[in-house]
């Protein structure tokens, strides 16, 4: 087995890993890509991008049974679960064949196989043809996390799922049980509640999306329980007894032990790194709570090894890999990098209503020390809202009322996911209040929103 030599080799080809290798061969390096399964890893096969397409297929099923409200008839309205699966994954296709050109227009050699690191500056790679070893300066390590599977808990693909299952269900739920209210969680809540399966989320935590900001949290469960969801917060799920078509979940709060049926259960109970099996502790990697532990450029602590994205930690973000991705592609290259931000990258949660934030929370600030200005502005009090039929919403900005800087924004409602990037801008750019006041923003359009909780911090928001 003769070695191969790259200037770099990238483990994994997920949105951090493929972003990564391009940028290093942009910069002029050999590089080589290593991947277990599928080009894309999970955001592009089972993850972001499929569940983005169940969940706009439920927003056009909500829609239709809305058709009144707007003037319009529709008759007859239903679903093709298959149907609707099946365009699932033909985008994700679609994505994941793109990224096998972006491979080729690069130059980028890719190895389909598992990988393990036997030595410091080496990939030994297993394919279907034989082992082949990669040598590199410098190595990546993408290889990104799994779903958490909780003692009890386990999914078996029949009643109990992931968000794999999920993804690809062979039936429609009927009684649902969600465990965990995070992102992953709450989308296919919404999902399948959308579509007409009784749904029933249950949150450890004293309330659902637990790292979101208190008002926006209590928001979107009001909006939850308007459309039928059950939500059960501070429960925790100690036990899944099974038997043909039926999960009895023995549900614990405030040490009192209730049980409920249910005739799926999916389990978003967090994730774990793909740490495995890889040879990191023998090359000296820390490794802390299934996540490797990096500097902020990423830097394992071993020479020329760096970690991205899922594997280095939270945020569990695929725009956090990948601009991690590009930052240690550059600085293999020698150029001058900046360190990622951890409080100036968004958060989106695709539900119905959305959720998007970004920076600090009002508590978070007020425990940081710092006194707070704090804007809210409702979609109620916005045109675009109204004439979209989306009134139920709401917008939040929390600053330093010292300097006037933007700490957070926080938004609930339609389209708020495409409007965080304008409060993001605004962090990376270290913009004030004034900066933002000053801003004219385009009228009728849901970003007016932004402008008026700014003001609304200052005492001047002029529609509410």
């Amino acid at each position: 087995m003769a070695d191969q030599n790259f200037d770099v080799v990238v483990v994994g080809a997920g949105p951090g890993g493929y972003v990564a290798a391009i940028r290093a061969a942009q910069l002029g390096k050999n590089v080589a890509i290593v991947e277990r399964e599928h080009l894309g890893g999970i955001c592009l096969n089972w993850g972001c991008i499929p569940t983005k397409a169940l969940l706009r297929s439920a927003e056009v099923f909500h829609l239709m049974h809305r058709a009144k409200d707007f003037g319009l008839s529709a008759g007859s309205i239903g679903y093709d679960l298959p149907a609707v699966v099946k365009r699932s994954r033909g985008v994700a296709k679609q994505l994941s064949s793109g990224i096998g050109h972006l491979m080729k227009k690069n130059k980028i050699t890719v190895f389909m196989g598992t990988a393990t690191l036997p030595a410091k500056g080496t990939v030994s790679v297993k394919t279907d043809k034989g082992t082949e070893s990669l040598k590199a300066p410098a190595i990546i390590l993408a290889t990104g996390a799994r779903a958490r599977e909780l003692p009890g808990l386990e999914a078996d693909g029949d009643l109990v799922w992931t968000y794999k299952h999920a993804l690809d269900p062979k039936r429609m739920p009927k009684n649902l049980l969600v465990i965990g209210s995070g992102a992953i969680g709450i989308e296919f809540a919404s999902f399948f509640n959308t579509l007409g399966a009784k749904t029933t989320v249950v949150e450890v935590m004293d309330r659902v999306l637990p790292v979101e900001d208190f008002d926006i949290s209590a928001h979107a469960r009001k909006m939850f329980v308007k459309q039928g969801m059950e939500i059960r917060e501070k429960t925790t799920v100690t036990k899944l007894d099974r038997k043909p078509g039926v999960v009895t979940a023995h549900l614990e709060k405030d040490g009192k032990t209730e049980t409920a049926d249910f005739d799926t259960v999916i389990s978003a109970a967090g994730i774990v790194g793909n740490v495995e099996d890889l040879g990191l502790e023998a090359l000296g990697v820390k490794i802390d709570r299934t996540h490797v532990v990096t500097d902020e450029y990423c830097r394992t602590g071993v020479d020329g090894l760096f970690a991205i994205g899922d594997i280095a930690g939270a945020p569990w973000l695929a725009h956090k890999a990948s601009h991690e991705g590009v930052m240690v592609a550059e600085l293999i290259a020698g150029q001058k990098v900046h360190p990622i931000k951890p409080n100036s990258i968004p958060g989106c949660t695709y539900c119905h209503p959305q959720v998007a934030s970004v920076g600090l929370t009002e508590a978070k600030a007020k425990e940081a020390g710092y006194t707070v200005k704090v804007g809210r502005f409702p979609f109620i009090g916005n045109g675009k809202a109204i004439a979209l039929g989306e009134p139920e919403g709401l917008v939040k900005t929390v600053f330093d009322a010292k300097t006037g800087e933007l700490l957070g924004a926080h938004m609930v409602g339609a389209e708020v996911t495409e409007m965080i990037q304008g409060y993001v801008i605004g962090r990376q750019l270290e913009t004030t209040e004034e900066d933002l006041m000053h801003t004219v923003f385009p009228h009728p359009t849901l970003s007016e929103m932004m402008h008026e909780s700014v003001l609304d911090a200052y005492g001047k928001a002029i529609h509410f």
